[in-house]
């Protein structure tokens, strides 16, 4: 019955009456009660969420978010088992010699600058914070290779502090979706935290940034088998035709996803 009831979603928008988000003139409270219907569809296409960063402690999760700028989550994924079982705490890290460190993250692209960041985390560590890595927004984002979307992937599944992570991928669906105009990082965590209750923000921010991967691609979206079709005011900027959207979805949630669109 799922698979029905957002089967008549992707069918094609003409004669469809458009929203006020299409029309432009949705007020402050439809924005809300949008933004609040999307993320509970998004509940509904990705049920289990979760950090695609492999890690284990707090350290490892800030290694593992620092060597993904610039890099997939796939490689890093692929680096960081050896490199945890060399580096074991932020001591390892500080005494690091900097040739062994940086030929062990090559692989991740700009692994100077990289390396720079992780020696210097590890000293910080050290020196402020008795070699944990602390648990505020504000003592986070003063350590090197940490700006806010780091430190609130760190905040969100290592400590289970809510946090939004606004990444390229959330960026670019936030401005599909006409969540906010706002083009600054801390703007669009903002004004979404605004939107979104604060107990949801992590699984959102993985929510979104899993639909961005799987559906929502930045050149050729699957508009023709997406769930948030009547909630999205960009809907058509892909394929509506379901046969040709289908072939665009990607990732372990593929079959899901197809049966919610009805295929």
């Amino acid at each position: 019955m799922a698979g029905e009831q957002h089967a008549d979603r992707t069918t094609s928008p003409a004669g469809r009456r458009r929203s006020a988000a299409q029309r432009g003139t949705e007020t402050r409270t439809g924005l809300v009660r949008r933004a609040r219907k999307t993320d509970r569809e998004l509940m509904v296409a990705f049920p289990h969420v979760y950090c695609e960063l492999d890690f284990t402690t707090p350290l490892e999760l800030s290694v593992a978010t620092i060597l993904s700028a610039q890099c997939t989550d796939v490689r890093v994924n692929m680096v960081t088992p050896a490199l945890f079982a060399r580096y074991r705490d932020a001591a390892a890290y500080a005494g690091a010699n900097r040739d062994e460190l940086e030929e062990m993250i090559r692989s991740t692209g700009f692994y100077r600058n990289k390396a720079n960041s992780l020696i210097g985390l590890g000293r910080e560590l050290v020196e402020r914070f008795d070699g944990e890595v602390p648990g505020r927004l504000q003592d986070l984002v003063t350590l090197p290779g940490f700006g806010r979307k780091t430190a609130n992937v760190v905040l969100g599944n290592a400590f289970g502090i809510p946090g939004i992570t606004v990444d390229t991928h959330f960026t670019r669906l936030v401005h599909r979706w006409r969540w906010t105009e706002e083009t600054d990082p801390v703007k669009i965590e903002k004004a979404v935290g605004e939107l979104i209750e604060r107990k949801y923000w992590t699984d959102l921010s993985h929510r979104v940034i899993f639909h961005g991967r799987r559906v929502c691609h930045a050149k050729k979206p699957a508009c023709g088998v997406c769930i948030l079709a009547d909630l999205c005011p960009s809907v058509g900027t892909g394929p509506m035709d379901k046969e040709a959207a289908a072939k665009l979805v990607k990732g372990p949630e593929t079959d899901h996803l197809l049966e919610l669109a009805g295929l």
